[in-house]
């Protein structure tokens, strides 16, 4: 990659899984797949554009557009679509590249991909966000297709801006088909999908708890620090709270919500007010202004607020973390405090949510304990694919102009959470070294080669390396 520019997010990626199937016996038994990672490792198209559009005020804007078309091999791309400032290639690479083998690992028919813009919803009235999405699925739709690249909603795309996107491509195609997910219920989106990655993330813990515990341990009593506030931890936090647990924190960009007497936990109806806020674009800080319309519901004695910290070491004892927010948001430090704080299960929400140095730690503390005292990590591949998955329901529900029920959903997604689970743990069992009975198994080498594996002996299939 020397004479490419710099990509911090994607090369950090990329060596987490090519040092997980270096340091199994993968490449010992199968040294052919060398060369899959290879070819698998550079997207087979990158799309960058620009998009313009005008503002309230009448003024020209313009920002920049992108999808990455990664790897087809299962199925049509099929990756969220982010819209943020923080956007650039380097990102969409990383999630793009960890999108492949998140969809292998779901079972469904699909590959991967990433998009997005360096567009910042916040601050935009509807109209300028409309205004946005009809200039960027403009150039987009050319690309994009049911059969051929299926994006979906990530950060800064909820339902409106799909809702604006799907509209903007049927007017250019001039054909009604599946080829956004996160759609309206009334036009061929899927029940559950708001809620998938924050409940499969929980229903996936759930596995990993009942296996360390021989069956004897379930959610009921654990103490679950959160970070994040958008979908995906407000989900996970009540998904938590049914299942018997006391959710510690939420957070944002600016700061950590977090129970302010050690005792307490956040209620479903605290949880549903900052879903609230969280739709009015405004900052978690803001329940405490005097002029808050929460400031009744969250009270001091119960809440604190602290600026520019992430939650993991300000909720005194854990036993169970889920990163929800975005990637790298658990350091190495945070990871020394989170065991020093008791947790056992760490499982990411967020996509590359652990630094690689707080993942050698949790790994590091897996291999030098038994499995009664040791943490167990799960990346985000594995624990998090509840959302594309419930995407991918959706795209067969759309294909057979069907809707299914909110039980079916939900069945399904449990079915597919268990089974990447159980995959990842045969798989680490097959691949990696263990020092004896009583080591849990690798979550995230076990998750990181069986994605690999599939995707690898589809391209074999189809061509793509021999």
């Amino acid at each position: 990659m020397s004479n490419l520019p710099s990509e911090p997010e994607f090369e950090q990626a990329y060596k987490e899984l090519a040092s997980t199937l270096e340091n199994s016996s993968l490449f010992q038994k199968h040294p052919e797949y060398r060369k899959a990672l290879k070819v698998a490792s550079i997207p087979e198209r990158v799309i960058q554009f620009r998009v313009v559009w005008e503002d309230d005020k009448g003024e020209l804007q313009v920002n920049r557009g992108y999808r990455v078309q990664f790897n087809s091999a299962l199925g049509p791309y099929k990756g969220g679509l982010r819209f943020h400032p923080s956007v650039n290639l380097s990102i969409l690479k990383f999630l793009g590249f960890e999108q492949i083998f998140k969809n292998a690992l779901t079972g469904l028919n699909m590959g991967g991909g990433k998009g997005g813009a360096d567009f910042d919803p916040k601050g935009k009235s509807d109209n300028e966000i409309r205004k946005f999405c009809v200039g960027f699925m403009t150039e987009l739709s050319r690309h994009i297709g049911a059969d051929t690249d299926v994006p979906a909603g990530d950060i800064g795309v909820s339902g409106r801006e799909i809702g604006y996107l799907f509209g903007q491509y049927k007017k250019i195609r001039n054909q009604w088909e599946g080829v956004l997910t996160g759609k309206g219920l009334s036009w061929g989106g899927s029940l559950i999908r708001p809620e998938a990655t924050g409940y499969g993330l929980v229903y996936y813990v759930q596995h990993m708890i009942q296996h360390a515990s021989k069956g004897r341990e379930s959610f009921e009593g654990k103490r679950v620090v959160v970070s994040g506030s958008g979908n995906v931890a407000q989900y996970a936090a009540l998904k938590v709270i049914e299942l018997g647990g006391t959710v510690l924190s939420l957070s944002d960009s600016q700061g950590s919500l977090v129970i302010a007497n050690g005792t307490d936990g956040f209620t479903p109806e605290e949880i549903h007010a900052i879903a609230e806020l969280k739709v009015a674009r405004r900052q978690l800080s803001s329940i405490f202004s005097s002029d808050s319309a929460e400031a009744k519901l969250f009270s001091a004695e119960k809440f604190k607020y602290i600026e520019n910290v992430r939650p993991w070491l300000h909720v005194g004892n854990v036993d169970v973390a889920l990163p929800c927010a975005t990637q790298n948001e658990i350091s190495g430090e945070e990871a020394k405090g989170l065991i020093a704080a008791g947790v056992k299960f760490v499982a990411e929400g967020s996509n590359m949510g652990s630094t690689q140095e707080a993942i050698d730690i949790f790994e590091a503390d897996r291999t030098s304990k038994s499995n009664a005292e040791s943490i167990w990590y799960a990346p985000g591949k594995a624990a998090n694919l509840g959302g594309v998955a419930v995407s991918g329901l959706e795209m067969a529900q759309n294909s057979a102009r069907l809707s299914w029920t909110r039980e079916e959903v939900d069945a399904k997604l449990k079915d597919i959470m268990k089974a990447s689970f159980e995959n990842g743990l045969e798989t680490a069992r097959e691949f990696v070294p263990s020092s004896g009975e009583n080591e849990l198994p690798s979550l995230v080498a076990g998750s990181n080669i069986a994605g690999f594996m599939k995707v690898a002996a589809a391209m074999k299939d189809q061509g793509d390396w021999w």
